[in-house]
């Protein structure tokens, strides 16, 4: 969620333009409300300077993770078109093999294709959402790894002021990113769809539509685990044989209706975090 309604990464976390997440509404029932599990009442219902607008994009993704570390203050593709696409595009497997190797954990040499760049902007979104970005050591290797060169210059030092000991503090972790003894930290980005907005052999725009849950699990945390819904579109470029970010966006939505599912205990969502390891997305 590198975060949606709160980071990540949060845009870092996002608006209109910009995470870990942008901004959006969650419904929680906080303790004391007679429930006896915090958890059990939880229900969620280009400018001519690139540069500029790359570290415009660090505040998209952080919007996320600032709601939530917030929140408790205020008490509450057509794989194979070209140009613009506004076709629905099915994201069953494509047929295409599978990326074979990876970087620091992020799967790396996807195809020179619409098809590859869906599949780039996929993974790229789950990494970008994940607790790896609360960090400094792992952020660096993904920021590195999945932008520009010149796109990752700009980025480090925000993100670093951005993910600052006092705002990590502020979503319960310590000055490494890690949570308390006894409570798991989520954050995580699970894509839905992919689309092509446009495609050249030098670039592409795609656009990933995903659900992004974050908060924290744990008995004595006030602040439970809630899903948000956002898209998240990414400007890449094909640089030393593979696709990188040169900026990205997020936008609300769509969402769908709230179901009417009974919230999970803090138990059983640690228990799920523990047990049900992320995706990475190759279409």
């Amino acid at each position: 969620m590198s975060l949606g309604d709160e980071p990540g990464y949060g845009d870092g976390s996002r608006g209109e333009d910009g995470g870990y997440g942008g901004s959006g509404q969650t419904r929680t029932r906080l303790p004391g409300d007679g429930t006896g599990d915090v958890y059990g009442g939880a229900r969620r219902g280009r400018s001519s300077s690139r540069s500029l607008i790359t570290v415009v994009g660090v505040v998209v993704l952080l919007i996320a993770a600032i709601a939530f570390a917030n929140r408790g203050d205020d008490g509450s593709s057509a794989g194979g078109s070209s140009g613009n696409n506004a076709e629905t595009s099915p994201t069953a497997a494509s047929g295409e093999r599978p990326v074979g190797s990876e970087v620091s954990g992020i799967p790396t040499g996807f195809a020179h294709s619409a098809v590859g760049a869906e599949s780039a902007a996929a993974n790229y979104a789950v990494v970008l959402g994940s607790t790896g970005m609360f960090n400094k050591d792992s952020r660096h290797d993904i920021v590195n790894t999945i932008y520009t060169s010149a796109a990752a210059g700009q980025l480090q030092s925000p993100m670093d002021a951005a993910y600052s000991a006092d705002f990590l503090s502020k979503l319960g972790l310590d000055a490494n990113g890690k949570p308390p003894t006894g409570s798991t930290f989520v954050s995580r980005t699970v894509p839905v769809g992919t689309k092509a907005e446009q495609y050249g052999d030098s670039g592409a725009k795609v656009s990933v539509w995903y659900m992004g849950l974050i908060g924290m699990s744990g008995e004595s945390s006030t602040d439970p685990v809630t899903s948000t819904w956002k898209t998240w579109t990414f400007d890449l470029q094909w640089a030393n044989g593979d696709w990188k970010i040169v900026t990205d966006s997020q936008t609300d939505g769509p969402a769908p209706v709230p179901g009417d599912d009974k919230a999970a205990t803090s138990d059983e969502i640690s228990k799920a975090i523990e047990e049900y390891g992320g995706f990475t997305y190759a279409r």
